[in-house]
Parts: structure tokens; C-alpha cells; sequence
């Protein structure tokens, strides 16, 4: 028992606090051991979306019962989690990790003896793009749905290998919250992406410590996929652009903080900008050429 405990990282004198005077019941033993190795898992799935290759996702977790069958112990809130349990790998030198982990033979999947299969999700309706990289003009109006980082950046982002943000109004948290979802729209949707630089500005009422410890957060994190962030401040700085190395410019007049606020944070559109409403602002996207 010592060392079926030990392996699932449960020291034996934990026993001794719940069961001082007798030993616990095989019922009980199995819920402790599950509880453990629960414990573990989480460790697992987390380390496992953390690295660059599949150290962590070919350790098995399980364990066997008194009746000689093999218990697998899923996490409740992962059990699902397509992108945890699978999650996208991006390394240096392959632009294209997902593209090419879709092309791989069906016949001859990666075993994975401890993942829960996910369940079946709807497709969300393809947002509407025009077809290839095109100079558009618009305006998005008050109160129109259907606008998001990936639908106005993700057709332009192709090839890209660094990012120009300049806009004066990254310093609040929804505004920071903002940036992070259009570093994630660069993510996805431009493996070769390496550099994403902002010029933002400040005030007198600037928190500038807070500012500078959220943003280096947000660093670190573009770190473990292989891109750079970098931060400058310029206080006398007050026209919007984004200006990918490509060619293409991106000029919003409301910069990134053109979304409304949600009349609940537990409504629909909170989370997705797609259903979210929009303030009106007009957007201009055209090439001009490389970019230095």
C-alpha cells in the first residue's frame, strides 16, 4: 500500500490523519488514489501545454483497482478541453505546426491511453472576409455585431514576421485585455510571426509600474510561442495604426478599444468579440509597401 501511495505522490502518514486507529476501507483507498492522481493530471495537462514537444503528453495516468482494472482519472473541467488535452505546438523553424499536424495520415494517430475524447462543437459561422488580401475602407457603426481582431487582421497577417502597434490608449486594464486578444489573433493566424512591438502613450494619472508589470506578463507569455514583445512610450504620441512588415497597414480611428462594454460580463459577447457590440469607427486598410 506504502508504495502504490508513494507513486501517486500520497505520503502513507496522510492515511494516519483520516484513519489514526483502523486502515481505510478499499473503497476508500481507491477514492484516495483517484483524488492523487487527479492531482497530477492537472499538473500534467498544464505542463504538457506548456512545452514545445509531447515529454508530458505520453505520461499516463491511471492506476488499478482491487478487481485488476485499469482506472483512468480525468479532470472534470478538462475532461473536454480539446485544446488542453491537444494542444497546438509551435516551434522555431516550422511555420505551419498546425497545418501540418492536419496533414498528417488519420491511419496513424499519436496514442494517448489517458485522454478523454472531446466532445462534437458546432462549427461557429466563417465570419465574412473578403476572398484573399484586398485594400478595403469601411465603417462599423454603433452597435454592429460580427467584427472581431481575427475577421479585420487575420487576411492580412500572412507571410508576417513582425507587428507595429501604435496607439496611445494601451494603459487601462480592458484596453490591455484588448492587446492580448490581438496578440492572440497574430498567433494564430501567423506562424511566422516573431516580433510585435507597441508604442503607447501615458498621463499623469498613468499607473506606470502596474503598466509595465501587466505588459511584461503579456511578454513572458509571447515568449513560450517564440515571439518577442517589445514596449515603447511615447507620451506625444496620439495617431492608431498597425503596420505589418508585409506591407499592409491598419489604421482604426478607435485603435483596438473600439468594442462596447458588455451590459454583463456573463452575457453573450463578453468573451467573443464576433457577437460583441462595436462603437463606430472607420477602418482603412491598404498597402504601402515594406515597412522598416
Amino acid at each position: 500500500m506504502d508504495v502504490v501511495l508513494r507513486s501517486v505522490g500520497l505520503e502513507p502518514a496522510a492515511l494516519k490523519i483520516l484513519h489514526p486507529a483502523d486502515s481505510p476501507s478499499d473503497e476508500e483507498f481507491d477514492e484516495y488514489v483517484a483524488y492523487a492522481i487527479e492531482c497530477r493530471r492537472r499538473v500534467k495537462e498544464q505542463m504538457n501545454k506548456r512545452k514545445p514537444d509531447d515529454e508530458f503528453a505520453k505520461i499516463a495516468l491511471s492506476y488499478i483497482d482491487r478487481n485488476g482494472s485499469e482506472i483512468v482519472v480525468p479532470c472534470p473541467e478538462t475532461a473536454n478541453a480539446h485544446a488542453t488535452l491537444e494542444p497546438a505546438r509551435r516551434r522555431i523553424g516550422s511555420p505551419e505546426p498546425v497545418a501540418q499536424a492536419a496533414a498528417a495520415p488519420a491511419a496513424a494517430p499519436r496514442p494517448q491511453p489517458d485522454s478523454v475524447a472531446p466532445a462534437a462543437v458546432p462549427a461557429a459561422p466563417a465570419p465574412s472576409v473578403p476572398e484573399g488580401p484586398a485594400e478595403r475602407h469601411y465603417t462599423i457603426h454603433y452597435g454592429d455585431t460580427g467584427h472581431s481582431y481575427d475577421t479585420i487582421f487575420g487576411p492580412y497577417l500572412d507571410g508576417a514576421k513582425a507587428v507595429l502597434i501604435e496607439d496611445p490608449y494601451i494603459r487601462m486594464p480592458h484596453q490591455i485585455a484588448n492587446l492580448v486578444r490581438f496578440c492572440e489573433t497574430v498567433v494564430k493566424s501567423a506562424a511566422t510571426v516573431r516580433s510585435i512591438k507597441l508604442i503607447t502613450a501615458y498621463d499623469q494619472s498613468t499607473d506606470l509600474a502596474s503598466l509595465r508589470d501587466k505588459l511584461g506578463e503579456l511578454g513572458q507569455s509571447l515568449s513560450e510561442v517564440d515571439v518577442a514583445l517589445d514596449i515603447e512610450l511615447n507620451e506625444k504620441l496620439h495617431d492608431r495604426e498597425i503596420r505589418i512588415d508585409n506591407g499592409w497597414v491598419v489604421k482604426i480611428g478607435r485603435g483596438l478599444d473600439f468594442f462596447q462594454k458588455p451590459e454583463s460580463w456573463y452575457a453573450i459577447g463578453a468573451s467573443d468579440q464576433y457577437l460583441r457590440r462595436c462603437l463606430e469607427t472607420k477602418v482603412d486598410i491598404f498597402l504601402a509597401g515594406e515597412t522598416a
